[in-house]
């Protein structure tokens, strides 16, 4: 018997985020033959995303566009989610394991019945049966999930299943009429972002993050430097937060924002096993400390033990120099 996968898409400012395509991926694995699958995409003006999702090898893509939905609200997200789901007769959801998505599926596994299993990192089939990763343990080690559920809901975190692509298919754009509901216990009357760089820090390829050997706020220009350099995002410990050098939207950690990219350059970063927490299943990680016995070099797959002031300046006008000399040949 066939079953309907629905794929809850995010974007912003039209652009989609890179999430939208690896929960899809991650839906054609555990999916079959014959099963079918859907995109639903919620906001205010999403009819680009919606085109862009359009191209991607699904059935159809399912449109909730309201001035009322233009930021995250869990009360009304949670509510047209179930009613796409219900309309389009979904057996699994699946979303990223983003700021909304950690706060969206338990809602509506709440809601709905369904079971649940969150940051998901690696989805594995062996005939009938079906496993989800996922870390524990502040990231120490992995659990291994098989869900009994037959409706359920999954999580995926960012920058570990790889993304579908889209095929330049055609799927039908089917929009959904939303009234709100003015019986809601809260509103949104402001969202203020504040970007770091150009690149999302959770789905950034490379990171370059500080610590509290970074020293002061203007002591992070060196890393975005190096960041620029690489093209990717800066980040942060908490202590570098709590002190003040740059903005809680760079936190990484426990308590922050979990990555996973290719490269993590971590700059005057001691260690502690809260900002471990964020950034440990990186791919490669590269650790700048002056104290040899930092726990950071411990998790690090290259260390180099100096100053980074004297360390990361010197690393960037080498990429500058190396792209340079690229371009040129």
């Amino acid at each position: 018997m066939s079953r309907t996968f629905l794929v809850i898409a995010e974007h912003r400012d039209g652009k989609l985020r890179q999430i939208s395509g690896e929960a899809l991926q991650a839906a054609k694995i555990i999916g079959e033959q014959g099963d079918r699958y859907v995109y639903a995409v919620l906001g205010h003006g999403v009819s680009v995303a919606s085109k862009k999702l359009a191209a991607y090898d699904v059935e159809r893509v399912m449109t909730a566009d309201h001035p009322e939905l233009a930021h995250y609200h869990a009360d009304r997200y949670a509510d047209v989610v179930r009613s796409i789901a219900d309309r389009c007769g979904a057996d699994v959801i699946l979303m990223g394991h983003t700021a909304m998505g950690r706060d969206l599926a338990p809602r509506l596994a709440a809601r709905l019945g369904w079971g649940l299993v969150s940051d998901v990192t690696e989805v594995a089939k062996e005939g009938t049966e079906l496993r989800f990763t996922r870390p524990i343990y502040a990231g120490k080690a992995f659990e291994q999930k098989e869900i009994l559920s037959e409706r359920f809901i999954v999580t995926v975190r960012v920058n570990n299943i790889t993304a579908a692509l889209p095929v330049e298919a055609d799927a039908l754009i089917e929009p959904i009429s939303y009234t709100p509901d003015q019986a809601l216990r809260m509103t949104v009357q402001e969202v203020v972002r504040k970007v770091s760089s150009k690149v999302e820090l959770t789905e950034a390829r490379i990171v370059v993050s500080g610590g509290r050997g970074v020293r002061s706020r203007e002591g992070f220009r060196v890393l975005e430097e190096l960041a620029d350099a690489l093209g990717g995002a800066v980040g942060a410990s908490r202590g570098a937060c709590d002190a003040g050098y740059c903005d809680y939207a760079l936190q990484i950690g426990q308590t922050g924002k979990v990555v996973t990219p290719e490269l993590y350059i971590a700059c005057g970063i001691s260690g502690a096993i809260q900002h471990l927490a964020g950034m440990s299943q990186s791919r490669v990680i590269v650790a700048i400390n002056t104290d040899p016995e930092a726990p950071i070099f411990q998790v690090a797959d290259y260390g180099i033990v100096g100053d980074l002031f004297e360390v990361v300046p010197l690393l960037t006008q080498a990429i500058r120099e190396r792209r340079s000399s690229a371009a040129v040949d």
